[in-house]
């Protein structure tokens, strides 16, 4: 008996994987399926502390930047839940991020191209040159295999801790991606200290700063960065997450593009303005009347250790003012680390690490339309939607986009425009052009 063959697998299933599933399920000519560990879609769980919002418009949902009449838009998701009038009264553009987690949800479960519970342990290509794809999956702890003409790899990042901070308690020391898994432990701390100017730690502050008065711990927050700088989200700032600035940014020479790339951290990686508002509000209130707040804001200070105490009642941050260079020791009970993630290169690749190429800096190699470049010939192609900063730009982890490149994976499986590929989107060219 032949085996079925898919057009597509997708490994992993995050927003991005999830919102090409959603797109490929009116494709009917695109025979398609997704597998994800997770028993279900849950979309950074540790950071879904009550006010946050997304940093992007609701437009950016799985679907609407493809298509608006898509039943997977979140303003579907609204209609069935009865909320269309009170998202309405809101009167805002973001909707709150434990609501874009549930309306992934909501879609996760109504597709049936999505299946949880089911650990792809390994990808082995076919053939020379390669014609198609062998997936191993562990379902329910039963090994069953799968073949597709291609592969997307949708695995995200992993949290990143720092060496300096690492060997530590995981009770007391935790990177924020785990921050809701903690709190009980923050309430009953008496010293905070918050590493990271990002919106996660920002975040994380905010609420530490919140709840102080009611659990008297003193609260620290640490940056390395010159300062808590807003993300840069002026209009036309924002045009650097559009396909004209993708496609200029790839055309670059690869070491000029890690140049520029390394100076446009507040376009992607400050802090939302209202979050700063509300947390200078806080600040503000509870030192009315010249109340000690026990509270410190430090930039411009970098961490180089960690190291318990003698007495076992918390930590010594071994901290440096770097503009003047002036070591001083903070101590802290807990330390909370949002110190960001890096790419993940999931360990079912293995047995395709030999056909990838690589760069020295071991990146893969990515086409503009979000292959993998191989070093065999091949019909088939492995798609991927992270790693590919160094590659494609700022725009690589943008909700909004991550619509855009997966028009471009639809149309390059079907061979033809089944989501057209609009130009023109924004008012200013990056370069001179006849």
């Amino acid at each position: 008996m032949r085996e079925k063959m898919y057009d597509l697998i997708g490994v992993g299933i995050g927003p991005f994987n999830l919102g090409l599933a959603a797109l490929l399920d009116p494709v009917k000519e695109i025979d398609s399926l997704f597998f994800e560990k997770k028993e279900k879609f849950d979309w950074h769980p540790g950071m879904l502390i009550e006010g946050t919002r997304l940093q992007v418009p609701f437009m950016a949902d799985l679907v609407t930047m493809a298509d608006p009449t898509n039943p997977y838009s979140y303003l579907n998701y609204l209609k069935h839940h009865n909320r269309l009038y009170n998202f309405y009264f809101l009167q805002r553009l973001e909707m709150p991020r434990n609501e874009y987690n549930h309306y992934c949800q909501w879609a996760a479960d109504l597709l049936e191209s999505c299946q949880f519970g089911t650990n792809v342990t390994a990808v082995v290509p076919v053939g020379s040159p390669i014609t198609h794809y062998e997936i191993s999956v562990n379902q329910s702890g039963e090994e069953k295999k799968y073949f597709a003409k291609n592969i997307i790899l949708g695995v995200g990042t992993v949290p990143s801790l720092p060496s300096s901070l690492q060997g530590m308690s995981e009770h007391d020391v935790f990177h924020s991606s785990t921050f809701l898994d903690h709190v009980e432990r923050c309430k009953e701390a008496k010293s905070i200290t918050v590493i990271g100017s990002g919106q996660s730690s920002a975040e994380i502050f905010r609420e530490l700063l919140k709840e102080r008065n009611d659990h008297g711990y003193s609260l620290n927050w640490i940056t390395r960065s010159q300062g808590f700088f807003p993300m840069e989200e002026t209009r036309l700032s924002l045009e650097h997450f559009s396909p004209e600035y993708v496609d200029y940014f790839y055309d670059l020479p690869q070491n000029q593009k890690d140049d520029i790339f390394s100076g446009q951290q507040l376009l992607y990686k400050g802090i939302s303005p209202h979050t700063i508002t509300d947390i200078y509000n806080l600040l503000y209130e509870q030192s009315v009347g010249g109340k000690q707040m026990d509270v410190m804001l430090m930039p411009l200070t970098e961490i180089n250790g960690l190291k318990e105490k003698e007495d076992g009642s918390g930590y010594e941050l071994e901290c440096r003012q770097w503009q003047k260079n002036r070591n001083f020791l903070i101590e802290s009970e807990v330390i909370v680390a949002g110190t960001g993630y890096r790419p993940l290169i999931p360990e079912c690749l293995n047995d395709l690490k030999d056909f990838i190429e690589w760069d020295e800096k071991g990146r893969y190699h990515v086409s503009k339309d979000f292959r993998l470049t191989l070093n065999q010939e091949s019909s088939s192609n492995i798609f991927v939607h992270s790693g590919m900063q160094h590659t494609h730009g700022v725009g690589s982890t943008n909700l909004g986009l991550a619509v855009n490149r997966n028009k471009i994976i639809i149309n390059e499986l079907a061979g033809k425009a089944i989501y057209p590929i609009l130009e023109g989107n924004i008012f200013q060219q990056f370069e001179f052009k006849e």
